[in-house]
């Protein structure tokens, strides 16, 4: 397992496409950045104790989706640890808060990464963004310690659509038990049209799809007023 802060040191194998927000009302890319050449990155731990409290980490780009004027992304320190946080409480409830990482494009990636739900009224927790083409359009999946559940979703030109279950059909996901608010670990895995998706290293459910068929960026979701952690941040590329 390499270690980095946000700098990754491998070979470079896309060239930027340099992909960007829809234009249209409903979605807005809160800060551009400019845009290096992607790396793929293998077997490879994202921290954050390089980067600064209160600023954006290097290489990582937020958006959103939906009501409202913007999306607050940044460094906070929990006891002596830095973690990357969407940390804005006023969000409508049509809202998607997204952070991406610049540095990689990939189709078939398994990603984990530990995430504690701080505070929300309205939703609470977050998830993965995969094949993210723009705020408009990627894949999602969430846990949400208000529901205790843990939903798969695509957005496609704005619209946020539940996908059904391998064997068990639409069932807006699968319950888990309590999240509460302490750490919990997601860990997804995409593989063309198969995702399989984990919690504290037990299987929750299967989901077969062909929307998004591209190599497109990874990162991270929150939704509405849902403040959330995120910390130790695992890509692997599945070949």
């Amino acid at each position: 397992m390499k270690i980095f802060s946000i700098i990754a040191l491998s070979t470079v194998l896309f060239i930027s496409c340099g992909l960007s927000s829809t234009e249209g009302e409903t979605t807005s890319e809160v800060q551009e950045t400019e845009l290096l050449p992607p790396v793929i990155i293998s077997d490879t731990l994202l921290q954050f104790e390089g980067d600064n409290a209160g600023e954006i980490p290097i290489h990582w780009s937020e958006y959103f989706t939906g009501k409202g004027e913007s999306t607050k992304w940044e460094i906070v320190n929990d006891h002596g640890n830095n973690v990357l946080a969407q940390i804005s409480n006023d969000h409508p409830n049509y809202h998607f808060n997204v952070i991406v990482f610049n540095e990689l494009i990939a189709k078939n990636v398994e990603l984990q990464v530990k995430l504690k739900g701080i505070t929300g009224r309205m939703d609470q927790g977050g998830g993965f963004v995969w094949r993210f083409i723009d705020a408009n359009n990627y894949y999602v999946v969430r846990a949400n310690p208000l529901e205790d559940n843990i939903v798969l979703y695509k957005v496609e030109n704005g619209k946020r659509t539940d996908l059904p279950l391998i064997g068990k059909g639409r069932t807006y996901g699968a319950d888990v038990e309590t999240l509460g608010n302490g750490w919990n670990t997601l860990k997804l895995y995409a593989k063309d049209e198969l995702f399989i998706v984990y919690l504290n290293d037990k299987e929750i459910f299967k989901v077969n799809d062909n929307t998004f068929t591209n190599a497109g960026k990874v990162g991270f979701w929150t939704k509405a007023d849902a403040v959330t952690w995120f910390d130790d941040f695992q890509v692997k590329i599945i070949e």
